[in-house]
């Protein structure tokens, strides 16, 4: 049902639950300001924090952002949102230079498909969204293809993890040549590495796995959040998730994440690619600051949800940091939601369109070269 169809009394009680919602939705992950965000123990496999270009990352930033910026400079201003590169992506260090080579905006030859696997919580809200489809029909004109993939949103990763590997097997396949680019946005990112992990007759549909935002390595913020807690999301307004297997929570610690990247090393035949969010702090909305001050007690590089070396996959190649907070990225709420927009998420706009177009040319172009 549409929301003009909506009784009068149901659309005003919404309304007034919409802003005790999407503030219990920004501090479920809050828990007691008091206890540490990540606390001693000595069940942890030994990790170290190193630059990327020891740690088996590719470091093209350079080559995206040429990309990036030759979408926005072309076509950004016609599309919603629209930033200047520079106030798209966020220059950390000493970024690789572009080669200055031409960026091809026409058709695609590989026709590569976006298979989005959401975050946590998303079949709670999505309908509240009403998303407009404008990803998709921006990527259309030029032979992409975008789907939203269901899985559970109160679910553990594993639980995931197998329902991504039942859609990408219930799926049809004209060309030998794969073409599902699997992104991952939050903890679809580690629902994908699962699935790709323990799924092996998926991987050779698979042209591609993006991280966007993903939390390979978790979030300190869930160590002391509860399942309970997530729960308080099927009050959204017109909610449709489930308790599913009650995991989501626990697949998100630190602990649980990095145990499991120690313990599965990645199938070497696939790609992966690493897309970071990594806002200047004035790009984090209000409804948000809470949890970004919380994470800047461990480092204030944070998206209000991860820090921003836990968002990359160990060995992928790094496409950029992109100056937005972690439900601007991929959450569009005040397009659809001015009001909430301009008194909560504030700093929720950004042009996702040229974003998907830019990953997904970078990614064909990047296959079509010879492997070194």
């Amino acid at each position: 049902m549409t929301a003009s169809r909506r009784p009068v009394t149901a659309f005003r009680t919404h309304h007034r639950l919409l802003p005790a919602v999407l503030v219990a939705a920004s501090i479920i992950f809050n828990g007691c300001a008091t206890t540490p965000l990540e606390p001693y123990t000595e069940d942890t496999p030994p990790f170290v924090l190193v630059p990327v270009s020891q740690a088996g990352v590719i470091d093209k930033r350079g080559r995206f952002r040429e990309i990036y910026c030759s979408i926005l400079e072309t076509r950004g201003q016609t599309l919603p949102d629209y930033r200047p590169c520079d106030e798209a992506l966020t220059r950390v260090g000493i970024e690789p230079k572009a080669k200055g080579e031409d960026v091809k905006l026409g058709q695609s030859k590989r026709g590569l498909v976006a298979v989005i696997v959401p975050g946590i919580g998303w079949d709670c809200f999505a309908n509240w969204l009403d998303l407009q489809q404008s990803t998709l029909d921006h990527v259309k004109q030029f032979g992409y293809d975008e789907i939203i993939m269901k899985v559970g949103g109160l679910s553990s990763s594993s639980s995931n993890a197998a329902q991504i590997r039942d859609a990408i097997m219930a799926m049809e396949f004209a060309d030998a040549e794969p073409n599902i680019v699997l992104i991952g946005y939050s903890k679809g990112a580690p629902d994908i590495l699962e699935a790709v992990v323990s799924y092996p007759e998926i991987r050779q549909h698979i042209a591609a796995v993006v991280s966007a935002a993903g939390t390979i390595g978790g979030s300190p913020l869930a160590n002391d959040a509860t399942q309970s807690q997530l729960g308080l999301l099927k009050n959204w307004p017109d909610a449709e998730c489930v308790d599913g297997d009650g995991g989501a929570v626990e697949s998100l610690r630190p602990a649980i994440r990095k145990a499991w990247l120690a313990a599965n090393p990645l199938p070497p035949e696939i790609p992966y690619y690493s897309l970071v969010t990594y806002p200047q702090p004035e790009r984090i909305s209000s409804v948000l600051e809470s949890s970004y001050n919380k994470l800047s007690r461990i480092d204030a590089r944070n998206d209000s949800q991860v820090l921003f070396y836990d968002q990359i996959i160990p060995g992928s190649t790094l496409l950029g940091f992109v100056n937005a907070d972690h439900w601007a990225l991929a959450v569009p709420i005040a397009r659809t939601h001015s009001t909430i927009g301009s008194l909560f998420v504030d700093q929720n706009s950004y042009p996702r369109e040229a974003l998907l177009e830019a990953v997904l040319r970078f990614i064909e172009e990047d296959l079509a070269k010879p492997a070194d």
